[in-house]
C-alpha cells in the first residue's frame, strides 16, 4: 500500500506543477512572448492565458505605458567649433512587443546611440547662437529622425525634448557681458525715449500754454478796443448832440497834449502840426469874446495942449474894460501855448534822460535848439 500512496502523491504534485505552469496570468499595458521550443508561438495578451506546459515558456515581459528616458550630456561640437554638453528627454512607447524583443538585442541602448548621433548632425550645422534659440527645430529633426529608425523595432518616439545646453564657462561669461550690454543699451534706449517724450510733452504745454494767453490777451484787446469804441463813439455822439463848435474842441485838444506826454512808454515825440491852428482858434475865441463886449469909454483929451502941456503930461492913461479882456484872452491863448510846448519839452526830457545819463536842460526844443 505504501508504494501506490507515494505515486499517487508524487503523480499529484505532477499535476499541480502542470497546471500551475500551464496557467498565466498577464497584468494590464503588460505584453509577454511566448516561446515553443524555443521559437516565438504569441504574446500573450492582459488577463488569463493558457499555456501548453514545459514546451511553451514566456521569453520577455515589456510594458506598452509610455516610457521616459533621459540621456546622460553629451558633448556636441557646433558649427563655430564650439563644444556644448547637451542632455535631452525621450518619451516613447512600445508599439510591437514582439519586434521590440526580436528586432533589436536593446532598444533603450539603440535608441541612446541615435539620438546622440542625429544630434551631432544637427547641431554640427549650427553655429552656438542659433542651437540656443532653435530648440523647436532640433526637437522636430530629432523626432523625425528617431521615429524613422525606431519603426521597425516596434517603437514609437512621441517626444524629444532637449533638457539642457551647456556651453564652455568662457562662452557662459561672454554671453553674460553681451546680455548686460544689450540691457544697458534697451535702459539707455528707453531712458532717452522718456526723456524726448517729457520734452514733447512740456513743449505741447507750453505751446497750448502760450496760445491760450495769446488768445486771452487779444480777446482782453477786443473787449478793450469795443470798450474804447463805444466810449468814443458816445463821446461823438454827446459832441454833436450838444452841438460843439471848433473853438470848444480846439481848447480840448490843448487840454489833452500834456496827458500824452506824460506816457512813460514815449520816448520820442513830435510837434504836430495843428499845435498853432489850434492856439490860434483857442486865441480867435478869447478875442472874439472880447469884441462882443461894449467898448468903454475913451478919456477925452484936451481941445487944447500940445506936447509941452503940463496937465497932459501928468495925465495916466486907463485901460477900458474891452482893452483888459483882449488882454486876457491873449494872455491865457499865450499861457496855454506855453503849458502845451512846456509839457511836451518834459516828456522830450524824460525820454532822453532815461537813455542818456546827462539830464537835458528844461525847455530844451526835441531838436535840441
Amino acid at each position: 500500500m505504501e508504494p501506490v500512496v507515494v505515486l499517487a502523491l508524487v503523480a499529484a504534485i505532477v499535476v499541480v506543477f502542470l497546471v500551475a505552469s500551464s496557467v498565466r496570468i498577464v497584468p494590464q499595458a503588460r505584453r509577454y512572448n511566448v516561446e515553443r521550443f524555443g521559437r516565438y508561438r504569441r504574446t500573450l495578451q492582459p488577463g488569463l492565458n493558457l499555456l501548453l506546459p514545459v514546451a511553451d515558456r514566456i521569453n520577455t515581459k515589456l510594458d506598452v505605458r509610455e516610457q521616459v528616458y533621459s540621456s546622460d550630456p553629451r558633448p556636441v561640437i557646433t558649427e563655430d567649433n564650439l563644444v556644448v554638453n547637451i542632455d535631452t528627454v525621450l518619451y516613447y512607447q512600445i508599439t510591437d512587443p514582439r519586434a521590440a524583443a526580436y528586432e533589436v538585442a536593446d532598444y533603450l541602448h539603440a535608441i541612446d546611440q541615435l539620438t546622440v548621433t542625429t544630434l551631432r548632425n544637427v547641431i554640427g550645422s549650427m553655429d552656438l547662437e542659433e542651437t540656443l534659440t532653435s530648440r523647436e527645430e532640433i526637437n522636430s529633426r530629432l523626432r523625425a529622425v528617431l521615429d524613422d529608425a525606431t519603426g521597425k523595432w516596434g517603437i514609437r518616439v512621441n517626444r524629444v525634448e532637449i533638457k539642457a545646453i551647456d556651453p564652455p564657462h568662457t562662452i557662459k561669461e561672454a554671453m553674460e557681458k553681451q546680455m548686460r550690454a544689450e540691457r544697458d543699451k534697451r535702459a539707455a534706449i528707453l531712458h532717452a525715449e522718456g526723456e524726448r517724450q517729457a520734452k514733447i510733452l512740456t513743449a505741447e504745454g507750453t505751446k497750448q500754454k502760450d496760445i491760450l494767453e495769446a488768445q486771452g490777451t487779444q480777446q482782453a484787446m477786443i473787449l478793450r478796443a469795443d470798450g474804447e469804441a463805444k466810449a468814443v463813439e458816445l463821446v461823438f455822439q454827446a459832441v454833436h448832440r450838444n452841438n460843439a463848435d471848433a473853438k470848444i474842441l480846439a481848447y480840448k485838444y490843448l487840454e489833452t497834449l500834456p496827458h500824452l506826454a506824460n506816457s512813460d512808454n514815449n520816448t520820442f515825440w513830435v510837434i504836430p502840426g495843428e499845435l498853432t491852428e489850434a492856439i490860434r482858434t483857442v486865441t480867435t475865441a478869447f478875442g472874439d469874446q472880447s469884441a462882443g463886449r461894449p467898448p468903454a469909454a475913451q478919456p477925452e483929451e484936451a481941445a487944447t495942449g500940445g506936447p509941452g502941456d503940463t496937465s497932459y503930461d501928468s495925465r495916466t492913461p486907463e485901460l477900458g474894460a474891452g482893452s483888459k479882456a483882449s488882454l486876457d484872452a491873449a494872455a491865457a491863448a499865450d499861457e496855454a501855448g506855453r503849458q502845451a510846448a512846456a509839457a511836451v519839452s518834459d516828456a522830450k526830457a524824460e525820454a532822453e534822460a532815461a537813455k542818456s545819463p546827462q539830464t537835458p536842460r528844461r525847455g530844451q526844443t526835441p531838436g535840441g535848439s
